[in-house]
């Protein structure tokens, strides 16, 4: 028997999510806004979980990610924080806690890795937010990028349909990926635009690419994890594959107990103290 210690699983950081891009491996991505999913996730070897302003949605039950604060996203990055032993947590910065000013960014960003502990930051846009990039990178904060659909725009945009397919607007996207990459982002999410172009931005850009309604030539992926988990039954876009259906077994575990209880079958005698 080997009298050596279990080795400690190698914590992912942003030069390794790089350097996973360099040798052609694949990144994994999930969201998580508590400590129980996101030690599951941690220990599932997840390697970079999001702490998604979509916190606002399935947590919170709101129509849009709009409504969340910045103080909400402190306080389930800490939650997250506390469970990850080897994935590299990221965090949104919810809206309006960057766009007003770029000392307003940073303050928020700071405030994000302070009082939470998050390792990196995530944000919106494109050459608008470069400055604002650059003066949360400088302050030695990693920042990961997000073009495509951006769903803090939804009201100016007034859709959530597959974004950049006409060129205009697509030789801006990877104008704007380009832009992020030179202001310091370590990596970029695309979200639903065409697989073709996700597939010419990625090829265009040293920083990984992290896909989600973006096909396969990503450098990785990002799921809701409510929605791959099949505990979303109300959201069912094309991209999202569900790994299991948890909707109906935990509907099924709840109404057993329920039933348990009503015909007094729970707890029987092994279930109570002498």
């Amino acid at each position: 028997m080997s009298t050596h210690p279990q080795e400690t699983p190698l914590k992912i950081t942003t030069r390794t999510v790089v350097d996973m891009k360099g040798r052609g491996e694949k990144i994994s991505m999930l969201t998580a806004y508590d400590f129980t999913m996101a030690r599951i996730i941690d220990q599932a070897g997840i390697d970079i979980i999001l702490v998604g302003d979509s916190a606002s949605n399935v947590m919170a039950g709101h129509e849009t990610t709009l409504p969340i604060t910045l103080e909400q996203m402190i306080y389930h990055t800490q939650c997250v924080v506390r469970a990850a032993e080897r994935s590299l947590v990221v965090a949104d910065l919810p809206f309006m806690s960057y766009q007003v000013t770029d000392t307003g960014a940073l303050k928020s960003a700071g405030r994000l890795m302070k009082e939470a502990g998050v390792h990196a930051v995530k944000l919106e846009g494109g050459a608008t937010v470069v400055p604002a990039i650059r003066k949360i990178v400088d302050a030695g904060i990693p920042v990961m990028g997000h073009l495509g659909l951006t769903p803090q725009s939804i009201y100016k945009f007034g859709t959530y349909k597959v974004r950049a397919t006409d060129s205009r607007e697509a030789d801006q996207l990877l104008q704007d990926a380009k832009s992020l990459q030179e202001a310091g982002c370590f990596a970029i999410v695309l979200e639903k635009i065409p697989a073709s172009l996700a597939k010419r931005v990625t090829e265009s850009l040293e920083i990984p690419t992290i896909g989600i309604g973006a096909g396969m030539e990503c450098d990785g992926q990002v799921l809701v994890v409510h929605d791959m988990l099949g505990l979303n039954k109300d959201f069912s876009p094309r991209f999202i594959r569900r790994y299991a259906d948890l909707h109906k077994e935990m509907t099924d575990a709840i109404q057993s107990y329920h039933s348990d209880v009503k015909k007094g079958l729970f707890p029987n005698e092994t279930e109570q103290y002498g």
